[in-house]
């Protein structure tokens, strides 16, 4: 039995974990975590994780993306 962990109680989501998550397009989510100064973003290798909690954060403060 594979067991299913919710997304609002990962720590980290995929690109489409995050979109689902937010509400926000995968491609700007992309496009923001691009960034070399994004604090949202986890490479593990060649993946893109999102880190949850950073990316709410910084949902929070901004006004327009």
């Amino acid at each position: 039995m594979e067991k299913t962990v919710p997304i609002w109680e990962k720590s980290n989501l995929t690109l489409e974990e995050a979109a689902a998550y937010s509400g926000i397009g995968i491609n700007k989510i992309r496009t923001l975590s691009d960034n070399d100064n994004c604090t949202f973003v986890l490479w593990v290798g060649t993946k893109r994780l999102i880190k949850r909690k950073l990316f709410d954060r910084y949902i929070e403060k901004a006004y327009s993306i």
